[in-house]
């Protein structure tokens, strides 16, 4: 860990007269993947859609490798090093597991160009180590479609890997999972992305202490605390509009 690769500096949006983020200070350093919890309507799905684009602020700024990013589109902080990852998995249910990561790998704007590109070897490879890592490599001509929702959700990590991002965010990435399958994704987001600058939006208390010890807490779009695991838990203030509405906490 260093310097910073993401800073929030007085961030705020509005959405008519309700401040869904309010004077927001927050930052990640390269090589740290950092939880982020709040209850319901806390601002953690906003604070991710404005980092990659998908709303604009209304004040403050955006800094994320040295560029400032504010108000930029999806796409241009796609192309800056900034990969995401939704609650239900984005894949592409018409074509096989290989196909998908083909897909991501090559980062075309039109997925049919992707599937009739010349693999070379050294692509191929890759793509098949990315399968392993995965646990789909035997799978890799079954369709996305046929998969569990587990393996769906594997599959989207696969792809984000194939980007090779920069800072990955992962919104509540064991959403609907069995208890084995929410174990088995935290040991393969600490495996897969290793030493990667992450931020996880997430609620399962028991999956964020397997992947995280630094935690920060947001509460009705403002900052409310942040630090160790243990001690954000002992958080008189946390406890009262988080931890004890959350009944898994």
């Amino acid at each position: 860990m260093g310097d910073k690769i993401l800073e929030t500096i007085g961030l705020t949006v509005q959405f008519g007269g309700f401040k869904a983020i309010s004077d927001l200070n927050f930052s990640v350093n390269q090589g740290e993947l950092r939880v982020i919890l709040g209850p319901n309507g806390a601002g953690k799905t906003t604070l991710m859609d404005l980092i990659t684009g998908k709303t604009k602020p209304t004040s403050g700024r955006i800094l994320y490798d040295n560029h400032e990013i504010s108000g930029m589109e999806p796409y241009q902080t796609a192309k800056l090093g900034i990969g995401r990852k939704f609650q239900n998995p984005h894949v592409f249910d018409n074509m096989t597991v290989m196909e998908n990561i083909e897909v991501a790998f090559r980062g075309f704007d039109r997925v049919f160009q992707a599937l009739f590109y010349q693999k070379k070897a050294d692509i191929k490879d890759r793509i098949e180590h990315i399968l392993s890592t995965i646990g789909l490599k035997s799978k890799a001509d079954r369709m996305a479609a046929n998969l569990s929702h587990g393996e769906r959700q594997w599959l989207e990590i696969g792809m984000l890997l194939a980007q090779d991002p920069k800072l990955i965010i992962l919104d509540e990435p064991t959403a609907g999972m069995t208890a084995e399958e929410t174990y088995k994704t935290g040991e393969l987001i600490l495996t897969v992305f290793k030493d990667r600058s992450v931020i996880v939006v997430e609620h399962d208390m028991a999956f964020v202490r397997q992947i995280s010890n630094i935690v920060t807490v947001l509460h009705q779009g403002k900052f409310l605390a942040e630090g160790p695991l243990a001690e954000i838990e002992q958080n008189a203030k946390v406890q009262e509009v988080y931890l004890k509405e959350d009944a898994h906490a």
